[in-house]
Order: structure tokens, then sequence, then C-alpha cells
């Protein structure tokens, strides 16, 4: 395969770059000036104590695993893709045993599993995703549901010249969310054996939360009802009376999708704001019977909530742009002496970014993979070159940081382990004076342009006010820092970073599709 292919993203139509309206942060102090999100979004309000950070690719395999085998009543999955070796097949078999299992307690079971994966990314490869789940199918067709998200922009002559694994640069279902009853793992990594040994990400956990695990469900529902449906003899289809994503008329499909994706955050956001009312209405009774009754009638309230959960979607093929307004809201405000730690697997940032970066008063460390622990490194034929074309980027990006003079507020750190690839994405936010994050962003977007305007994309904003969860995103933060090394002129002198003239010419070209 020859480097032209590269080129052939470029026939699909230019996106436009549209900036998030002004929202100014309001002025209270702590983790309520960021209250202005639940304007956007719904806002989970929970405690601190059902949230555990996770540090590694092993810890978050064994939990998937624990997970499944306990799951009840559902089971709710969105990964761009399932490997195919034997430990994402144990996952697969553990599934099987807890359907069984489920089946023989209850002779019906009341156990479903719903699966959301990206058709390209699952069909790649003669054994791929699909073919590793339609046992599942087969065995369980009442209670299995998988649905291959498609772009609706990949079709036509565009979907017939480009070749398998390069037609995943159009668009993906990037989502990454694993759900487990009322219990979600939120992460960037996805479900292959790279992510379960030596690819390090990042991984939440929100246990016991049936608010947010409800929204979530209904998430992945909606984007499944779009989505091409997998069926027992490895056959694909959409559900009846659905416009389809590549054959049918792409306006009306788009819009669809953003219908039903817009109806599950609005109804989300409603409840919440009807619950919170409801909350706040019964703390003002309790506090008065509190008063009447004496303290022994304290241990009957629940806990005021000090932690707050907002689901931030990024779906452009649909006009859904909320990840990026709250994104570059936050870089807007965030003031002088605040600190903003920004990791990425894949330093691509928009140019939006960018310049809110560059031309804003907080610092930034800015934590990215080395070129040995890119995800592409030692890659057969072209795609070998994409380390390549992230170095180029990187030193474009730290030239404008140097000759603007901010290379003390702006700070460049390079991911380096040896025998490991490198994943983690998202941010942490602290406040000037502050020693602990207040906020942090986790979840599938890598702050790209693909993220922003190409994929299906899924992440959370955790705001909390708990010191003890606030040390243990700090703790996250410092170990993920602790394998760099800084950036320096003398970075780019080095023989591995040399860039080859044709990257350095079709990089341009190319950089809004990687």
């Amino acid at each position: 395969r020859s480097s032209w292919l590269l080129l052939a993203p470029l026939l699909t139509p230019p996106v436009p770059v549209i900036t998030a309206p002004p929202c100014s942060l309001c002025p209270e102090g702590g983790a309520h000036r960021f209250q202005w999100i639940r304007n956007l979004v719904p806002e989970f309000g929970i405690s601190s104590s059902h949230v555990k950070v996770l540090s590694s690719p092993a810890e978050f395999y064994e939990l998937l695993k624990v997970q499944i085998k306990t799951a009840k009543q559902r089971v709710v999955v969105a990964s761009l893709y399932l490997g195919t070796g034997l430990l994402e097949q144990e996952l697969v078999d553990c599934l099987e045993e807890t359907l069984e299992k489920s089946l023989q307690a209850k002779g019906s079971s009341n156990l479903s599993v719903s699966i959301l994966l990206d058709y390209t990314r699952g069909s790649r490869g003669r054994k791929n995703s699909r073919t590793m789940l339609i046992p599942l199918l087969q065995r369980f067709p009442g209670q299995v549901r998988v649905s291959l998200f498609h772009t609706p922009n990949l079709r036509g002559l565009l979907r017939l010249l480009i070749p398998e694994r390069f037609n995943e640069t159009i668009g993906l279902q990037h989502i990454k969310v694993y759900l487990f009853d009322d219990n979600v793992i939120l992460s960037g990594a996805n479900l292959s054996d790279l992510y379960f040994t030596n690819r390090q990400d990042r991984y939440v956990l929100l246990q016991d939360s049936p608010e947010i695990a409800d929204f979530f469900t209904e998430l992945v529902g909606a984007i499944g009802d779009v989505s091409l449906q997998l069926q027992q003899d490895d056959t694909v289809q959409m559900m009846e009376g659905m416009e389809h994503p590549y054959q049918g008329d792409k306006v009306t499909y788009c819009e669809i999708a953003n219908r039903r994706v817009m109806e599950v955050i609005n109804s989300a956001r409603l409840r919440q704001e009807l619950l919170h009312a409801k909350t706040f209405h019964s703390s003002q009774q309790g506090s008065s019977l509190l008063c009447q009754q004496g303290p022994q009638a304290s241990g009957d309230l629940k806990p005021e909530p000090d932690t707050w959960i907002y689901p931030l979607i990024q779906m452009k093929p649909f006009g859904i742009q909320i990840d990026e307004m709250v994104t570059e809201t936050l870089l807007t405000e965030a003031e002088r002496d605040s600190r903003i730690f920004l990791t990425t697997g894949y330093f691509n940032l928009t140019q939006a970014y960018m310049d809110l970066i560059l031309g804003t008063r907080a610092e930034y460390r800015i934590l990215l993979a080395s070129p040995e622990v890119n995800g592409f490194f030692g890659a057969k034929g072209v795609a070998g070159a994409i380390p390549a074309a992230y170095v180029y980027i990187e030193q474009q990006f730290y030239s404008e940081v140097c000759y603007l003079q901010q290379q003390e507020r702006v700070q460049l750190q390079e991911y380096s382990r040896a025998g490991w690839t490198f994943h983690a994405k998202g941010l942490w936010l602290y406040l000037a004076g502050s020693d602990l994050p207040c906020l942090t962003l986790i979840g599938s977007p890598n702050f790209g342009y693909r993220s922003v305007y190409r994929d299906l994309e899924a992440q959370v904003a955790i705001v909390t006010e708990n010191k003890a969860l606030q040390q243990q995103l700090h703790q996250e933060q410092e170990q993920l820092y602790l394998c760099s090394g800084v950036v320096s002129p003398s970075t780019f002198e080095q023989p591995n970073r040399y860039v080859k003239l044709w990257v350095k010419l079709v990089t341009p070209l190319i950089k809004n599709f990687f």
C-alpha cells in the first residue's frame, strides 16, 4: 500500500470550524463555579465515596471480569472494537457464563446485554469483533444486542474507493463506556489485550450510581438505534423504519440521530433538575425537622453530594458539540495562576484549543506520547510514518510556544516507558493557590481534530469538593507525569525525531483525519 492512500480522506468535504459562544464561570468559589455546565447537560450529584480512580490496565481488566460476573440486570458496553485474542475471549466467556447463570436462576433471564462498536473497525479482518460476538447472539438471541455504528460520512464512491483500515479515517464510534447494573466505568481504553496489559490509559469507576447508569444506557441505546444491527449469520441490517447511514439520505439520517441523542440528554437534564428541586425542598424540611427532633434524626437523611458528574457529548456529524463548548469555556475562563494538566495519546490539538492555550493566562503542562510509546510506532507501511507526523505537529506547536516566549507558562512533557504504549487522555484543573485538582475530564476525546469533527465521543467532567477524591485524582496525574521528560529545543535534535520531507508535506493535508 503506497503513501497516496493517505490522501484518500481528502475526497470528503471539509468540515467548518465552529467555536463555542462565550460563557462565564459563576463567581462563587470552589466546585460551585462549574455549575454553569448543567445548563447544557444533566448534573448528577453523588457522594465521593462512590468514585474510584483506577491506575493500571491489569486493574481495569480484572474489574471488567468481576463486574460482568456479578451483573444481574444489565451489561452495556460501548467501545471502538473488541479484540480477538485470548484475554478478549475470556471476557466473552464471562458474558456467556453470566447469561447462562441468569437463565438457570429464573427460567427466563432478566439480564440484558447491549454492545455498541464501530462498524469499520469491528469488521476489520476475517476474525474480528463480529465473529467474536456472534456465538452470544446465536445462543442468547433475546438478551444480546450488538450494534455497529457506521458513520454517515463514508458513503458512495468514497466508500468503494477507500480500502479497509483507511476507511476508519472518515469517522468512528469512539465512545468507551462499560456499565454493569448501576456501576459505570468511563475510560479511553478499548476492549483489546494491549489495553489490559501494557497500554496506559485512564479509568474511573462510578459505583452504585443508578441515574448515571440510566443516562449512559439510554445514550448507548440511542446510538444503537441508528446503527446497523449484527445478525446471527454475520449480516447486518437497520432497525425497521430507520434511515440507513450510507444508503439513505444523509441529512435525514443525521437529523434523526441528533433528535434521538438530544432527547436522551434533555430528558435526563429535566429529570435531574426536578430531582434537584425535590431534594432541595426535602433538605429544607429536613433541616427544620432536625431543629425540632434533635440530632438522632440526622441519621435518616441522605448526605449532601460533594461530587458532581457532567456527561459531555461530542457528535459533530449529528451537529452535537457540547464537549467542545465546555472544553473551550474551561480553557477560556481558567484564571491566572490556575494550572491545567492536559494529556493526550495523540497530540493534534484543534486550532481553537491551541489558540486558547497560547492566548490565555493559566499554566499548562501538556503530556503527550514520545514516538516510541505512540500506538503506531513500528507499524507496517504508511501507518509507520504516523509517529513522525505527530513529532512534526508537536515541533510546530513547540516552536510557536517559543516564538511567543511562553515556555514557562506552557510546558510540553513526553511520556516514555520501556515496553509500554500511551493512550491516556483528559485534563485536571487546579485552581489558583490549590495543590489539588477540583475538576477532571475523563473519557474518549483526544482534544484533536478527529475527536471534535469526525468521531462520536463522550467524557465526563467530575467536579469534587472532597479532599480524599481530589487526592486520588492528584495521585493519578502525578503517576502519569512521573514517566515523562520535559520537551526542550534539544528534544527535536535527536536522531529519532528526524521527519522525512514527504511526511512534512503530507501532514498539513491529512492532520484532521488522525
